[in-house]
């Protein structure tokens, strides 16, 4: 009789278990997309961070991970949204992932800036870089970009269109090409706006950079070429990378100095552009302390840099709407220079720049 009951205890277990394994499977296939965000609850709407979400596979540190951006004072967050992840067959979407992000951002009032690129193996050669997209491809990209912003409408209301195209590496290992990358740009942002009217579009940040050759174009050239070919009118608000290397934030902005002031330089392109009535976000900026490396600064150094840029951008700059420093976390340690650009190391232990901008300007 015990014998008996032990089996109908066990194959109950493994009923439920595959209802269990079924329901989340419902969920995935069935679930509408996230509810639209909650109101933030940081003292300073300016702050944010970028997330680095896009290998965190699990759940409860994705929640974890959004739980503490807010905790840390933040109202905003940059993610990216790889194209290859979402659409990896043509006509194919998987919104697991992104659901679960844009979820988790929207249950802590987080405002989401959608970076959106990496090429699916489908829409490029054989063996190239998932960063290569060729013209022949852009009415796929925009097709994704549509239905990515369809999805999320109310829930998510900006979207970067690529990154750093100004350096050769981020266009696929081909010569840069502003007007190429104006054409993605209109291509993009035409299908955004079928998709919602009132999404905001970002250009792609450019990559701080003095270089001047195929490889790369300084991003000040890049930007005023890219207006020469027409980008104006495809985008809503700047988008503009601010790394600070070993100079304070309070270094004065000068054409061949890289920065973090150098973001005034870019408001100036668009001033003189028309373009004055934008706002900007900055979606990457930010301080490295690793000990040995030629751009870092020292740990004290990077704390008192961290809470000035944000105060900076909060108090002498109107124009800007968020300043999003690179990075919280990354899921995995890279073994290398970026460790030190993070918040948190890979186990959520908050790092002293956590503490001391959470202690500055969490409720």
């Amino acid at each position: 009789m015990r014998r008996r009951t032990r089996i109908a205890v066990v194959a109950l277990v493994v009923v439920l278990e595959a209802l269990a394994v079924l329901g989340g499977a419902l969920w995935v296939t069935r679930a509408a997309p996230p509810p639209p965000a909650a109101a933030a609850a940081s003292t300073r709407s300016i702050i944010g961070v970028h997330t680095r979400l896009t290998d965190e596979v699990e759940d409860v540190k994705i929640r974890r991970t959004t739980r503490m951006t807010r905790e840390m004072g933040a109202s905003w967050m940059v993610e990216l949204f790889p194209w290859a992840y979402i659409e990896p067959t043509k006509g194919s979407f998987d919104w697991t992932h992104p659901d679960l992000v844009v979820r988790a951002a929207n249950e802590q009032g987080l405002t989401v800036v959608a970076r959106l690129d990496l090429v699916p193996a489908w829409a490029r050669p054989k063996d190239s870089s998932p960063r290569y997209l060729d013209e022949a491809h852009f009415s796929d990209y925009a097709n994704f970009v549509y239905e990515f912003v369809r999805r999320y409408r109310g829930s998510v209301r900006y979207f970067a269109i690529w990154n750093e195209p100004n350096t050769s590496f981020e266009w696929g290992f081909r010569p840069v090409d502003p007007a190429g990358y104006t054409r993605l740009l209109a291509a993009a942002a035409t299908r955004a706006k079928e998709a919602n009217p009132d999404a905001q579009i970002l250009p792609a940040g450019l990559a701080p950079t003095l270089e001047e050759s195929p490889l790369g174009l300084n991003d000040l050239v890049y930007l005023q070429q890219m207006y020469n070919a027409g980008a104006a009118k495809f985008f809503d608000v700047m988008n503009v990378h601010a790394y600070g290397w070993r100079l304070p934030p309070d270094d004065p902005p000068a054409p061949d100095r890289i920065n973090f002031a150098r973001a005034e330089l870019i408001r100036e392109v668009m001033v003189r552009n028309g373009d004055a009535a934008k706002s900007v976000i900055i979606t990457e900026a930010g301080w490295n302390d690793h000990p040995r490396w030629s751009k870092a600064v020292r740990p004290g150094q990077r704390i008192e840099y961290t809470i000035r840029a944000y105060e900076k951008a909060a108090t002498e700059w109107p124009w800007l709407l968020s300043l999003n420093m690179w990075m919280l976390r990354t899921p995995t340690p890279t073994h290398n220079y970026n460790d030190y650009f993070s918040f948190l190391d890979t186990n959520f232990n908050p790092k002293p720049v956590y503490n001391a901008v959470q202690k500055e300007f969490a409720r």
